[in-house]
């Protein structure tokens, strides 16, 4: 592959590029903006450059003049202006590429990141509950936990169904919805693509116990298959290390020792040990004994494990004999 074709693939050579032809002096500016992760990645992607022929180069400056005006206009017109200026000027072929570049590294809804969430709320609690989760899946988790907590009961299980199923959201209502909250807001600007499984798991996983459980409960009716899946992400088998002492034991005493022996087969050597800490010496001897001696297992019949003791821990919770630590509620745990 050459190193032409290896750039139209990676971000990260492109930028590379770009700095080394920009020179030293601009390059130290543009890194007082980036994390100290971005700088790490960017020094490494630098150090592998041995030379640059000029077309690349001419190419990628290129690219990155095009996207930079792609985002003026957009600032200045919103995203139909900008097409329209990039089609006139490059094609509808070449610019509908530049749109989409810039929609996959621009993420929507930057402004309202900025906002607190309660005045977020005041602007879209009266929207549509697909409006409201198209927000939502682009704020930040934390954010958009606060928001859901606080939306009528029967609002909270509509949207987060919403952002669980969410997929893909073209540019133009991305564009047209930022326009009308931003008008609202009276901030910023910015805009991209989110949503799904992962989302809905993340802003779940920052509310209360009794926000999460009413909005699983109507799942439950609405989309029984999709909530099992979110319950099953919401708690993951190796999230067990972050129990306190107590808890583990309480599991340890309640679980099937054939699904803890089959769930310990893939778990992490870190984990294994939290278990055998909280359990009587003989139970973790016996265990590693049987564990030497166990032949080949399918991994099903270990997900599976997994699955039935993850579920304990959730009836032990809803009984309140555990505690998992969430950032919704009071965040005290006595």
């Amino acid at each position: 592959m050459t190193r032409q074709k290896q750039l139209q693939q990676n971000g990260k050579d492109k930028a590379a590029v770009l700095l080394v032809s920009l020179g030293a002096d601009i390059s130290a500016e543009i890194y007082k903006h980036l994390t100290e992760e971005e700088i790490e990645e960017l020094t490494l992607s630098i150090s592998n450059v041995r030379s640059i022929d000029k077309e690349t180069k001419n190419q990628v400056i290129a690219e990155f003049y095009q996207l930079a005006l792609a985002k003026e206009y957009i600032s200045k017109g919103g995203m139909s202006y900008a097409k329209q200026i990039l089609e006139k000027a490059l094609g509808p072929d070449e610019a509908m590429i530049i749109i989409n570049k810039l929609t996959s590294i621009v993420r929507p809804f930057d402004f309202m990141r900025k906002a607190d969430p309660k005045q977020i709320l005041n602007y879209i609690q009266n929207e549509h509950p697909q409006t409201i989760a198209l927000v939502l899946s682009y704020l930040e988790p934390q954010q958009s936990s606060q928001i859901i907590s606080e939306l009528q009961e029967d609002i909270q299980a509509d949207v987060a169904r919403r952002i669980a199923l969410m997929d893909r959201t073209s540019p133009e209502i991305i564009s047209q919805v930022e326009h009308i909250l931003k008008q609202k807001l009276s901030v910023a600007d910015d805009y991209t693509q989110t949503g799904g499984i992962e989302t809905v798991v993340d802003v779940l996983n920052g509310v209360d116990r009794t926000t999460e459980k009413t909005i699983l409960e109507h799942l439950d009716a609405q989309d029984p298959d999709l909530a099992e899946e979110i319950k099953k992400r919401l708690f993951a088998f190796e999230d067990i290390i972050a129990l306190d002492d107590r808890s583990i034991q309480r599991l340890v005493r309640e679980v099937n020792n054939e699904d803890l022996l089959l769930s310990l087969k893939t778990a992490s050597d870190e984990l294994k040990q939290v278990l055998f800490k909280n359990m009587s010496e003989r139970m973790a001897e016996t265990l590693k004994e049987e564990m030497e001696f166990m032949g080949p297992v399918q991994l099903r019949e270990v997900e599976e494990a997994k699955t039935r003791i993850v579920n304990v821990i959730r009836k032990l919770e809803d009984a309140g004999e555990i505690v998992i630590a969430r950032s919704g509620g009071d965040g005290v745990i006595v």
